[in-house]
């Protein structure tokens, strides 16, 4: 089972695109060093205070899936730098 899990943000602190950088990159180091996952930056990366991150997990158990990537939107909730707006959960 594949889920992707993609995430519409607003970085509120960032005044410029290193400090826009630097946020989703502690995200996604964290994502990936933490769970099973992958993640990228997917869309808005010349907006300073905007971004769009996916988040992928595979395993052949569905709930083990859709675990990783709770725990995923946990971890992005988490943090004070930014927050989650927008969630979609796909199936591939």
């Amino acid at each position: 089972m594949i889920g992707a899990l993609h995430c519409e943000c607003y970085i509120y602190g960032a005044r410029s695109l290193k400090e826009k950088r630097a946020v989703v990159k502690s995200v996604m180091t964290r994502v990936k060093q933490k769970l099973n996952a992958a993640a990228a930056e997917m869309d808005h990366h010349d907006v300073w205070q905007r971004t769009a991150l996916t988040i992928v997990s595979v395993n052949r158990d569905r709930v083990v899936v859709e675990q990783e990537l709770q725990k995923a939107a946990d971890m992005i909730d988490r943090n004070p730098e930014l927050e989650r707006t927008i969630t979609e959960l796909e199936w591939l």
